[in-house]
């Protein structure tokens, strides 16, 4: 058994990656953020889907499109596979915990 909110990280200087769960054609992800964005060059472009929960703090997902998604707790988005995206803030007072799930 685990808990979602057990050993967070306390101070970082980067996005801390944890994958929870593998099998077949699904990962499951803890992402740990605090004022942590994506690389400035560059946009995650990747094979698989993504959809993403926001279950504490807050952050801004910005689309290749323009589009610009600001999720808070409880928020989620799908990120179809091979549509350009990246993080360009995340709460810089508090943490952010992300919980990702990509699949095919």
């Amino acid at each position: 058994m685990g808990n979602i909110f057990s050993s967070l990280p306390d101070k970082f200087e980067q996005e801390f990656f944890e994958e929870l769960l593998r099998h077949k054609s699904v990962k499951i992800e803890r992402i740990v953020s605090k004022g942590h964005t994506s690389p400035k060059s560059g946009w995650y472009d990747q094979e698989e889907n993504e959809w993403v929960l926001v279950l504490e703090g807050s952050g801004t997902i910005l689309f290749e499109n323009g589009s610009e998604f600001n999720l808070k707790k409880g928020d989620y988005l799908n990120v179809p596979a091979h549509i350009k995206h990246k993080v360009i803030r995340t709460d810089q007072d508090h943490i952010t915990v992300w919980l990702t799930i990509h699949y095919i």
